[in-house]
């Protein structure tokens, strides 16, 4: 089955004074918040992309969304389509950092320590020259 690249889903913003503005996402029952719309935007679409990502890893069915006409909001909401592109999130996802043990000759050890030289670092460098990808 191809991966989805966009989805589209409705967010109910909810505004109080004083407050963030909450943002829910009814067809997958998952709420975040913003500072001001700005915020509350990009919260919104971290959280899907993450919710969205979940469910596909899962192999979880993933809900239709409700067309945003068919949106029920108060007086102090607005309904708002947000989207998500997938394959930047799926990449997020890969890039996550992973632990990996080595081993080291004793001498090697000691003398790095004595540099401070940070172990995570002079690995990626080292991999990334090896791989050519610099």
């Amino acid at each position: 089955m191809k991966s989805v690249d966009r989805y589209f889903y409705p967010a109910i913003f909810s505004y109080e004074p004083g407050e963030e503005i909450s943002v829910f996402f009814p067809d997958l029952d998952v709420a975040t918040s913003g500072k001001n719309e700005d915020d509350a935007l990009l919260c919104a679409r971290e959280l899907l992309g993450c919710v969205l990502c979940g469910l596909e890893e899962d192999k979880a069915p993933i809900p239709n969304p409700t067309p945003l006409s068919e949106i029920i909001t108060s007086e102090n909401e607005r309904s708002v389509l947000i989207d998500v592109y997938m394959p930047s999130v799926r990449m997020a996802r890969i890039n996550r950092s992973v632990s990996r043990t080595v081993t080291l000759p004793a001498w090697l050890n000691y003398a790095a320590l004595e540099k401070n030289f940070n172990f995570s670092q002079v690995l990626q460098d080292a991999l990334k020259k090896k791989l050519g990808l610099q």
